[in-house]
């Protein structure tokens, strides 16, 4: 079976939001879809684990922030591979708290959708959380993000607890590059500095070693240092 057929799965990109008290969380989700027209509702896929999952469950609210096609890979970062536990996801992000007082994410969003949930299905890793749409709001007239996009053209990876994660394999071109080449792949996030490549966001040429980056250069998506990156 060729699993990689489900990236041809259309997805977009989104961060769902939610509350517990006065704390609020949020995530990098993909799996987001609409159910129903009248009235609209729709639904969106959670890991257990996350501390998102924890919010919503408690608040029964989310919102879904739909990300633009321009929006830089460390916000996705931030949203998609740290955990709310360890850091304030908000601290360096414009927000707005809407009707159902959940945060929406303002920076690099085309629009969002506030939801109050109305059931949920268990899903073993995953609930699918399904609610009513209370309020939505167009801020931009820009492209939105398509996961493909994300994955193609961006070069971004999945988080590990994301609905639609499948374990990439080395490639025998990655294995057989000489050290001058060799790309490298961040133990955190999965993402691989292909040297020949360069890192576009951050004004890297194509050409440029790894060994070359500086000592400050880090992950473009999740933020690790270079010292956390393995010759791939």
């Amino acid at each position: 079976m060729n699993v990689n057929a489900c990236f041809k799965l259309s997805y977009g990109v989104y961060i769902v939001t939610s509350l517990s008290g006065e704390k609020i969380n949020g995530q990098i989700a993909n799996t987001a879809f609409q159910t129903t027209s009248d009235p609209i509702t729709v639904a969106v896929s959670i890991n257990k684990k996350n501390l998102t999952h924890e919010y919503i469950s408690k608040s029964g609210v989310f919102t879904m922030s739909i990300l633009a096609q321009d929006a830089p890979l460390t916000l996705i970062g931030t949203f998609g591979f740290k955990s709310g536990r360890d850091i304030d996801k908000f601290a360096r992000v414009r927000y707005k708290t809407g009707v159902t007082e959940t945060p929406i994410v303002l920076d690099n969003t085309v629009a969002y959708l506030e939801v109050k949930v109305t059931k949920q299905m268990e899903l073993s890793t995953h609930t699918l959380f399904v609610g009513e749409v209370v309020d939505a709001d167009v801020l931009s007239d820009d492209e939105p993000m398509t996961y493909a996009y994300y994955h193609e053209i961006k070069k971004g990876k999945t988080p590990k607890n994301a609905a639609t994660y499948i374990e990439e394999k080395a490639t025998a071109k990655s294995q057989a590059a000489d050290d001058s080449m060799a790309r490298y792949v961040c133990s955190v996030c999965g993402y691989v500095y292909d040297p020949e490549k360069g890192d576009p966001e951050e004004n890297i040429p194509a050409g440029t070693a790894f060994e070359d980056l500086s000592d400050d250069w880090t992950c473009p998506v999740c933020g690790a240092s270079k010292d956390e990156f393995d010759k791939g």
